[in-house]
C-alpha cells in the first residue's frame, strides 16, 4: 500500500490510472503535456505517471522539462510501443508498456517511489563487489527500464 504519495499523471485516459488511487496514491491529472507542466509548477508532487503519446507535446519533451526543472523526482513512462527513438528514455526512471497491465505499473511505481530511494541511501557495495559493478553504481545515468 502507499503511504499517500502524490502523483501527477500526464495521461491521454487518466481513468485507466485508477489502480494507483485504489492503492492508496493521491492523483493530480492532466490530459496533455502542457496542462502536466502547468501542474507540476503549481502543485507538490512526489512522482510523475507520463503517457509517451500526448499529442504536440510527446512524453519525451515533457520528462525533459520536469528532469530540468527538478531531477530528482522519478518519473514512470507509459507507452503503447516497444521501441522509442533514440534519447526517448533519457530523463525516465522506468519504462512500463501499457499491454503489461495496471498491477505492473502500480507495482513499478511503488518501487520507483519507495524502493529505489532506500537503496541508494543504503551502502551499495562491499570491496568484495566485482570492479565493473561497482562502476555501474556510481554513475548517475544508470535508468531502471522495467
Amino acid at each position: 500500500m502507499a503511504s499517500n504519495n502524490t502523483l501527477l499523471c500526464i495521461h491521454r485516459d487518466p481513468t485507466q490510472l485508477s489502480l494507483l488511487q485504489e492503492n492508496g496514491y493521491d492523483l493530480v491529472t492532466a490530459t496533455n503535456g502542457h496542462d502536466g507542466l502547468r501542474l507540476f509548477a503549481s502543485q507538490p508532487v512526489d512522482g510523475i505517471v507520463l503517457d509517451y503519446h500526448l499529442g504536440l507535446l510527446d512524453g519525451t519533451l515533457v520528462a525533459n522539462e520536469i528532469k530540468r526543472i527538478r531531477p530528482t523526482i522519478p518519473i514512470v513512462m507509459l507507452t503503447d510501443d516497444l521501441e522509442l527513438p533514440d534519447g526517448a528514455l533519457n530523463s525516465v526512471d522506468a519504462l512500463v508498456t501499457k499491454s503489461d497491465g495496471a498491477q505492473f505499473l502500480w507495482a513499478t511505481v511503488h518501487f520507483v517511489l519507495n524502493v529505489k530511494p532506500a537503496q541508494s541511501r543504503e551502502k551499495k557495495f562491499s570491496t568484495q563487489t566485482p570492479a565493473h559493478l561497482r562502476r555501474l553504481g556510481r554513475s548517475q545515468n544508470t535508468r531502471i527500464i522495467c
